[in-house]
C-alpha cells in the first residue's frame, strides 16, 4: 500500500480513489494521473523493470491492470448515459426523489459518467426559479365585499303585520295536523312551449308569461277533482265545508313581510287570465294597493319559493284552509327517460319539485299523493296550446 487518500471513518464519493497499491520502489507522483482514465490506478503496476525479487509484489499489482483494460470501453460516452441507471446509488436516488429531480436529465461528473449527489443537488438548486414565476400569478381576484344589513345590532318593536304573521303561523301549527308530500315533475315540454310563445304572448296580453300560471292552472283543475284539498274544517262546530269555487291565494314577498292576496274564482280562468291576475295582484300587493277583502277568503294557497332558488319547501297552511302548495326552482339536470322507441336514455330535462303541505285531520296521505299526481300528469302533458291561442 503506497498511500491512503481517504482517512478512516471518512465519507467518500462513489468512484473516488481511496488509496494507491504498488511497489515501494515505484511510487512516482505521476501514478495518480492515469487514474481518471481508468477505474483503478493499476497503471502504476506497469513498471516491472527491476529484476530483483521485488517484482513479486508487482505481479500482485499487475492483475488489476488487465481488469481496467477491459472496462476501457468507457470511452463511448453514449453508452455511459444508457448505463447510468446502474451507477446510481440508493443515496442519489433518494436525493433525486426528495428534490423532484429527473435522473435521466442529470449529467454525471463521476468516473464513467456516474451521477453523484453533488450533480443531483446542483440540478435541484437550479429548479426553484421556475416555480417562483408560477407563484407570482397565483393571486386571484378578491371576493366582493359583503354589504352588512342596517338591522345588525338593532332592537325594534314588532310591526303589526309581523305580529299577525307570527300569530297566524303558530296558530296554524297548533290547530292542525300538518305534514308535507313532495313530488318531482318534468316541465321540459312547458319550458319549450313557453320559450316558443312568450314574446307573442307578452305583446298580446301585456304581461310576461311565467311558469306560475301553468302551475296554477294545473292546481285549480286538480282541486275540482279532489275537493277535500279545497275545503275547510271546523272542529268546534264539527263540520267540513267543501268549497264550490277555487279562490286561489298567491303568497307575495313584500318589503313589509309575506302577504297572501286572493284571486277569486281562479278555476274559471285560462292561462292568459291567470297570468294577468297574478301579475296585477302581486304588483298591487307590493305597492300596498290591495283592498282588505283581497287578502281574505282564499280556499287554497300557492307559494313560489323557487323564485328565490329553493328546490322545495314545507310551507305552513294558511288557516282555515287545509292545504298549501310550494313550487320549487326549475333546474336542468340529466334524467332517465324513454325515447321514441321506448328505450331508456339519459337526457337533460327541466325538473322541479311540488310540495303539498296538508291537514291530516281531513286530507289523508293517499289523497295528497293523488292530488299531486294529477298535477304532475297535467304539467308533463303540457296541452295548453288551445288556451294560448295556438
Amino acid at each position: 500500500l503506497l498511500s491512503i487518500l481517504v482517512a478512516e471513518d471518512a465519507t467518500a464519493d462513489v468512484g473516488s480513489v481511496l488509496g494507491l497499491i504498488g511497489s515501494p520502489d515505484s511510487a512516482p507522483a505521476t501514478a495518480p494521473a492515469p487514474a481518471p482514465a481508468a477505474p483503478a490506478p493499476a497503471v502504476v503496476a506497469a513498471p516491472p523493470t527491476p529484476p530483483a525479487p521485488a517484482p513479486l509484489p508487482a505481479v500482485v499489482a499487475a492483475p488489476p491492470a488487465p481488469a481496467p483494460a477491459a472496462p476501457v470501453p468507457a470511452p463511448p460516452a453514449a453508452a455511459s448515459t444508457a448505463d447510468s441507471e446502474s451507477y446510481v446509488t440508493p443515496l442519489v436516488r433518494r436525493l433525486a426523489t426528495q428534490n423532484g429531480v429527473d435522473l435521466s436529465s442529470v449529467v454525471g461528473t463521476g468516473i464513467g459518467g456516474r451521477i453523484r449527489k453533488q450533480d443531483v443537488l446542483a440540478v435541484a438548486e437550479a429548479k426553484p426559479a421556475a416555480p417562483a414565476v408560477a407563484s407570482a400569478a397565483a393571486p386571484s381576484a378578491a371576493a366582493a365585499a359583503v354589504t352588512s344589513s342596517p338591522l345588525r345590532g338593532r332592537t325594534e318593536k314588532i310591526s303589526r303585520l309581523r305580529r299577525v304573521i307570527a300569530e297566524r303561523m303558530v296558530e296554524s301549527l297548533h290547530v292542525s295536523a300538518q305534514l308535507t308530500t313532495v313530488l318531482e315533475v318534468d316541465v321540459t315540454a312547458i319550458a319549450k312551449l313557453r320559450s316558443r310563445v312568450k314574446e307573442d304572448f307578452e305583446s298580446r296580453e301585456g304581461v310576461k308569461l311565467t311558469f306560475l300560471p301553468f302551475i296554477s292552472k294545473a292546481a285549480v283543475e286538480a282541486l275540482k277533482q279532489f275537493p277535500m284539498v279545497n275545503a275547510s274544517i271546523d272542529m268546534a262546530e264539527g263540520t267540513i265545508t267543501y268549497h264550490e269555487a277555487e279562490n286561489l291565494g298567491i303568497a307575495v314577498d313584500t318589503d313589509r313581510g309575506l302577504l297572501v292576496p286572493v284571486i277569486r274564482n281562479a278555476g274559471d280562468l285560462n292561462i292568459a287570465g291567470l297570468s294577468r291576475s297574478i301579475a296585477d295582484i302581486a304588483e298591487r300587493t307590493r305597492q300596498s294597493k290591495v283592498a282588505p277583502d283581497e287578502l281574505s277568503g282564499g280556499t287554497f294557497t300557492i307559494t313560489n319559493t323557487g323564485s328565490r332558488g329553493a328546490l322545495f319547501d314545507t310551507p305552513i297552511i294558511n288557516q282555515p284552509q287545509v292545504a298549501i302548495l310550494g313550487t320549487g326552482a326549475i333546474v336542468k339536470r340529466p334524467v332517465v327517460v324513454p325515447d321514441t322507441t321506448g328505450q331508456e336514455v339519459i337526457a337533460i330535462r327541466s325538473m322541479m319539485y311540488l310540495s303539498l303541505s296538508y291537514d291530516h285531520r281531513l286530507v289523508d296521505g293517499a289523497d295528497a299523493a293523488r292530488f299531486l299526481v294529477a298535477m304532475k300528469a297535467r304539467l308533463e302533458e303540457a296541452s295548453f296550446e288551445a288556451e294560448l291561442g295556438l
